[in-house]
């Protein structure tokens, strides 16, 4: 996967609909065991609700999960899981709670509420695209320390570490289809004194 989309933040919005009380919980998940362990502490921390309806999506093994949590079956797990398909968002836990106000919703009603609470915790906490980038290193001498470090953001790479020793040692993460080129120019800046070392991968915000 080269890309993916994430929730910036981990935070709760909430409204009220005929006196029922929603709140939409985000968290940033990255593996079941992760999800399952925000979902019992929110299921704790909201004991005394009438439903704590969660949806999430991992990257991990492709996996989509959800529950209604004793609401009509189709009126609100799948309606949260939906929020997340349709912007593409994954590693990503959705808890919305619902304090029940003694007015019934009906199914149309209730499948409106749930999506809006999930779009609501979706939007106030953001979402990025995080890219696949190769990470890699490059040392060269102090006077060619000025080129290499114009070069790099010049081919949209991301210095994330310099060190200053008897050389100096450059580390950044760029896009893997940008690092020929990058190489190329590296190398006539330099007449072939510095080389490009990739160490490996990681996603970082686009």
């Amino acid at each position: 996967m080269k890309e993916y989309k994430t929730v910036i933040q981990d935070l709760s919005t909430e409204f009220v609909e005929k006196r029922s009380r929603f709140i939409g919980t985000v968290r940033h998940v990255e593996s079941e065991d992760e999800a399952l362990r925000c979902l019992a502490g929110l299921k704790s921390q909201y004991w005394d609700a009438t439903h704590n309806v969660y949806a999430y999506a991992l990257r991990e093994g492709q996996l989509r999960r959800f529950s209604d949590d004793g609401e009509p079956q189709g009126t609100a797990g799948k309606p949260v899981l939906e929020v997340l398909s349709k912007l593409d968002i994954t590693d990503c836990l959705l808890v919305v709670t619902r304090y029940f106000g003694g007015v019934l919703l009906g199914a149309g009603g209730l499948v409106r509420a749930y999506s809006k609470s999930a779009s609501m915790a979706v939007a106030e906490a953001g979402v990025v695209t995080m890219s696949l980038c190769a990470c890699c290193r490059v040392t060269c001498t102090y006077n060619q320390y000025g080129r290499v470090s114009a070069l790099i953001p010049e081919c949209d790479g991301v210095i994330d570490d310099t060190a200053f020793l008897e050389n100096v040692s450059l580390t950044f993460h760029m896009d893997e289809a940008v690092l020929d080129y990058f190489a190329k120019r590296l190398a006539d800046a330099t007449s072939g004194a510095c080389n490009v070392e990739k160490f490996s991968e990681a996603y970082y915000k686009k």
